[in-house]
């Protein structure tokens, strides 16, 4: 029931009402279950009017009837409301008008107000009797999840003597939306997980209470799962996702919902978190607790680390999934900070303090996880016991957060204040750190502490500090309370840049193309921001060079290096230069490294023939016996490669010949000998082309064509000869000629015969004579000269020699015959002739073949 007050009409405490009715006055104040309505008189010129009641005339009956309900009623309470947020100042009743009292009579008494908590939320006007909010009231700080709110105080008069027990009720308004501490929860689910099954999920926190509280959970839609909503014993709502349609990892691996938490407010509030289920493969035994559900209780003075219950499960899989894991599951703030558990033994530990006062029982889920992601759900009930103890408050007034890493030694960092509700009890605090840190605590007044530095600071060594600060009573029994003081350390330029190495070596392979990338050096800044950001500098070389600028650029915010212009092997080889970090801190640090880079040979060289010549000219040839037996050394083929490494590595091939299976060719050193024994059917001109290819990637190659004349002996005029393919012989058919020649013939024969006797005297004696200079001239290479004529084209300087041709003799000699030396031949089976035209030459060996060539400079080691 309510009762409407107008003008200056009050409300006693005389009629009883009902438990749990209400009164309410004009402003929409709470009046006491006991209550008479008096009309007092209001003044001159007030016009008021309560439905149609006829106001008391008589003054002093007011007042008796005031005096009646006042000695009926000192004991009881009166009963106001306010909505929370209220502002300062703002109106919750008249007093005086509640209490009878006429106008003024308040400050006449001296009437104050006084608080059981030395905190007093209101103010009384004492000369209008008026109550006001003295400051903003938050529901949520001054009751947390107590409903109803009230707040007690005591209205005084001193003159006479008399209190007043006044409760105002502090209404809730929906001014908290729920939140899910964790807004995007991971659950991992077996794809073989039965239909029906239940996760449970965070619960969502609501400071509001009652209908502002929350009141349910939705969830996304989906194919997979519902949602179910159940009560805990202590705590609010929570949700479970249950299973409904069997989920399928190569379907879909994964399932996205969003859980939406609601109010009961007017507008509702609501808050989201995303969930991501993964579905987990097959594992087909899920742990298995040893019980549903732990109970365990706890005094309240427990410490930090307390062992509170051993939770226990089992897995009958093999391997790794059957290690079982322990965590805490979806369970509120308070648990988490309040509890942990080791996730290998499952003891669940005390975490932080216990309060019996704040809360007298914990609800909390537990998690087993075997290693194949499938989890089992148990509950642990702890029921805190009570003991008789409060420990001390820590109250952080300040903190200078970041703090550079440079300060001075006892530079504050924090201010903060202890205070012991059980001071009686307690005795003396006592304030230090837990860890060595460079921090100490230094009390400045009573209960009042700084936190200064006490040794030097290195942002890069640790960038930040949780300080611990542990204010400790001394009991009995001793309590403390822990607090963390968070100080960040900022940073100043104290770092110079470092490279990761100390020297870099880059390659860049010739023929490149201008403005490759090369490589890039990188420096490492411990520093912060601009004092870490690197640039990056070509440094001129010491010797004043700057051609290296020409080679080289450099981007200054990365450090990548880029050639500038096509690198040529055969005409540099490598290069360095010095390259520069700077950062862009205030007053700028910089370090230096050295980079050297490599140029890598490509294959863009042919091979080049420099026996036997290929100049244009009539072809070298070699003369091979036909009494030459398997393996005879016929000739050598000479190249050379201008690039380096594998890409100079030659070797040779018998591309084309005319009997391909006479000759064969050494593909290391290019020697070419007989593979069998010559035959008479064997054509006398063998034309031989041979490949010489490098090893390069891709190969170059070049051809050496060589024509070589299987003769019977040195001494046949074999030395010219004209191609049988291109000038055929002609047969004369007459019988006639034949004759003739036949005649013609049979007297030249006598007549060779007996000049080549003489003639072969007289060369016998005169080769003794040259024999050493025949030996030097003779020689089956080539003079330098004649070898670089040859390469260029020319042919001038090819007159003096004919070919290039081998003896007869089987042990493989080179020799070299003029061109206009007369040469006849010498009768065949004559043993003399024979010996006389093989010692016509003198003899030479491979191995002196060998160095000959070595020492005319044409030919390297490598290809010998």
């Amino acid at each position: 029931m309510g009762t409407e007050t107008m003008g200056r009409k009050s409300c006693l405490f005389d009629s009883p009402l009902s438990s749990g009715q209400t009164v309410w006055n004009m402003q929409g104040s709470l009046l006491p279950p006991r209550c008479l309505l008096v009309a007092v008189a209001a003044p001159a010129g007030s016009q008021t009017a309560v439905g149609h009641r006829k106001v008391m005339q008589s003054r002093q009956v007011g007042s008796l009837l005031f005096f009646v309900c006042i000695s009926m009623g000192g004991a009881a309470t009166i009963r106001y409301s306010v909505a929370e947020e209220m502002e300062s100042g703002s109106f919750v009743a008249n007093v005086a008008k509640d209490l009878g009292l006429e106008v003024g009579k308040l400050a006449a008494r001296g009437a104050r107000l006084v608080s059981e908590g030395n905190k007093v939320h209101f103010r009384l006007h004492r000369k209008t009797g008026d109550l006001f909010v003295k400051e903003k009231l938050d529901r949520e700080s001054l009751c947390g999840k107590a409903d109803p709110c009230v707040l007690h105080f005591e209205i005084v008069l001193v003159e006479p003597l008399q209190s007043f027990r006044v409760e105002v009720r502090v209404f809730d308004i929906n001014d908290n939306a729920p939140i899910f501490l964790n807004k995007e929860p991971l659950l991992k689910i077996p794809e073989s997980t039965p239909l029906g099954s239940r996760f449970p999920l965070q619960s969502a926190q609501d400071l509001d209470v009652g209908l502002n509280g929350l009141q349910n959970y939705t969830l996304s839609p989906n194919a997979y799962f519902h949602l179910h909503t159940r009560f805990r014993s202590h705590g609010p709502k929570y949700a479970e996702l249950v299973l409904d349609k069997p989920l399928d990892r190569e379907e879909q691996p994964e399932v996205n919902l969003t859980i939406t938490a609601v109010d009961g407010g007017s507008p509702a509030k609501s808050g989201t978190a995303h969930i991501r289920v993964e579905v987990l493969d097959v594992n087909d035994h899920v742990p298995q607790f040893s019980r549903l559900v732990y109970r365990a209780q706890v005094p309240e003075n427990s410490a930090n680390g307390s062992l509170v219950v051993t939770v226990s499960a089992t897995d009958l899989d093999e391997g790794s999934n059957k290690e079982i894991t322990y965590s805490l599951a979806q369970n509120p703030e308070t648990i988490l900070q309040t509890f942990q558990i080791d996730a290998q033994t499952g003891d669940v530990r005390l975490r932080g303090p216990l309060d019996f006062e704040a809360i007298e029982t914990y609800d909390i889920d537990i998690q087993a996880t075997d290693g194949g992601g499938l989890s089992a759900h148990s509950k642990v009930l702890v029921e805190v016991v009570d003991v008789n103890d409060n420990p001390p408050e820590v109250t952080v007034s300040s903190v200078s957060s970041p703090l550079p890493e440079d300060s001075p030694l006892q530079t504050v960092v924090a201010l903060f204040s202890i205070r012991d509700r059980d001071i009686q009890v307690g005795g003396k605090i006592i304030c230090f750190l837990r860890e060595d840190l460079p921090f100490a605590v230094k009390p400045t007044f009573r209960n009042s502490y700084s936190l200064v530095t006490d040794r030097v600071l290195d942002r890069e060594e640790v960038s930040g500090y949780n300080i611990t600060v542990v204010a400790k009573d001394t009991g009995p029994p001793s309590l403390f309370t822990e607090t963390v003081i968070e100080v960040l350390i900022s940073d100043i330029n104290d770092n110079p840049p470092i490279f990761q190495e100390d020297s870099y070596i880059l390659t860049v392979r010739e023929n490149n193309s201008p403005a490759i990338f090369i490589g890039k050096v990188h420096a490492e800044d411990l520093d912060l921001g601009e004092n870490a950001q690197v640039t990056y500098t070509l440094l001129p070389p010491e010797s004043g060079d700057l051609s290296v600028f020409a080679y080289i650029s450099i981007n200054s915010d990365n450090g990548k290096l880029y050639a500038l212009r096509t690198m040529d092997y055969e005409a540099i080889q490598k290069f360095q230069f010095v390259v520069k970090a700077t950062d862009r801190g205030f007053l700028s640090l910089s370090s230096q490294v050295t980079v050297r880079v490599v140029v890598l040979d490509d294959n863009d060289n042919r091979p080049m023939i420099l026996y036997p010549l290929q100049n244009g000219t009539l072809p070298c040839n070699d003369l091979v016996p036909r009494s030459a037996e398997a393996g005879y050394l016929v000739t050598k083929v000479v190249a050379v490669d201008g690039d380096s490494g594998q890409n100079s590595w030659l070797s040779y091939h018998l591309l084309k010949a005319t009997d391909p299976g006479l000759f064969s060719v050494q593909q290391q050193n290019g020697e070419i000998r007989t593979l069998r024994q010559i035959a008479e059917r064997d054509p006398m001109i063998q034309k031989l082309i041979i490949l010489v290819k490098d090893h390069g990637q891709p190969a170059l190659s070049t051809t050496a064509s060589l024509n070589i004349l299987l003769v019977d002996g040195f001494s046949e005029p074999y030395l010219q000869f004209r191609d049988p393919a291109k000038h055929p012989t002609r047969v004369n058919p007459s019988t006639k000629y034949l004759v003739i020649s036949l005649a013609v013939l049979s007297f030249l024969f006598l007549f060779s015969v007996t000049v080549i006797f003489v003639i072969h005297l007289y060369q016998k004696v005169k080769y003794r004579e040259k024999f050493t200079v025949q030996e030097h001239f003779y020689d089956c290479n080539f003079p330098n000269n004649l070898v670089q004529g040859g390469a260029n084209g020319s042919s001038s300087q090819l007159s003096a020699y004919e070919m290039c041709t081998a003896t007869g003799t089987g042990n493989s000699e080179f020799r070299f015959l003029k061109r206009f030396m007369p040469n006849f031949p010498f009768p065949h089976g004559t043993g003399e002739a024979k010996t006389e035209a093989g010692s016509s030459l003198p003899p030479d060996s491979d191995r002196n073949r060998s160095r000959r060539l070595e020492g005319h400079g044409q030919v390297p080691d490598d290809y010998m």
